[in-house]
């Protein structure tokens, strides 16, 4: 329509590299604690259910009352020998409903919320919102698309309901003749200095230029955050891991440290 096609494309081809390069930051910090939890998960279920029933074996024969920590981990090892059809039954259930309620928009809503409020992820969760945001408005609005149809599209590609609805309360202010900024400022999701630099933005005449910078801006915080999260989740999933099977080799051996005491 505008008669520049090309420029289009270009723009367009540049958007989805910067889009997909942000997806993969955000998918790479998943990585890490996915694979070191799957781990964790595997070892403990091979010490309950292989190395855990020999213990119980041998202190069978001990004639006297075993210590607590140890009685609690002989139980949890019983249980998963005897109802691990049970746990399989309960995690797809509640993975079935987990799905569904999330395909709610009280459910996604709630989520959403949730998953921005968390320490750490929720930061990269509303960086990633925020340079989506930018960068997608940006681009349409420097195409020669409308404010308010910028905005619905925006919105619905901002990966987040809550930043969708923000955007979308927003759309109906400017509608009636708010600026850009102010409606989003009071919508108290984006970070003051987004809302600043959209003020500028507006007040220069060069909006999606603006808008351009901060996604660029956040496309960097981004990379922060991703850096940041494996920083913590490294030591933190560590220390679980071994607290959990370290825990669970010492319960096991306090009988036999109870025993030599005894004998001595």
């Amino acid at each position: 329509t505008g008669g520049i096609l090309d420029t289009i494309m270009n723009r367009l081809a540049s958007f989805l590299e910067k889009n997909e390069a942000l997806a993969r930051k955000v998918k790479a910090a998943m990585i890490y604690p996915a694979v070191i939890s799957f781990v964790a998960v595997s070892a403990i279920v091979v010490l309950l259910l292989f190395v855990i029933p020999t213990f119980q074996e041998m202190f069978a024969s001990f004639d006297q009352q075993l210590p607590l920590p140890t009685r609690i981990v002989i139980g949890a090892s019983d249980f998963l020998q005897n109802y691990w059809w049970a746990l399989g039954a309960a995690g797809l259930g509640a993975t079935v409903v987990f799905r569904g309620w999330i395909k709610t928009s009280a459910g996604r809503l709630t989520f959403d919320k949730i998953m921005l409020a968390l320490p750490i992820l929720g930061t990269l969760a509303l960086k990633s919102a925020v340079a989506r945001f930018t960068r997608t408005l940006g681009t349409l609005l420097s195409s020669g698309v409308a404010i308010l149809e910028g905005l619905e599209i925006t919105a619905k590609t901002s990966g987040n309901r809550v930043i969708h609805d923000a955007v979308m309360v927003s759309r109906t202010s400017i509608a009636g003749g708010e600026s850009i900024s102010k409606p989003l400022a009071q919508a108290n999701v984006f970070p003051p200095m987004v809302t600043q630099m959209i003020n500028v933005g507006e007040e220069t005449g060069d909006l999606d230029g603006m808008l351009s910078k901060i996604a660029d801006f956040y496309d960097d915080e981004v990379d922060v955050a991703v850096e940041a999260l494996l920083k913590a989740m490294e030591p933190i999933m560590i220390v679980v891991l071994g607290s959990i099977v370290g825990g669970m080799i010492v319960a096991m051996y306090l009988p036999i440290f109870s025993v030599i005491n005894t004998i001595q």
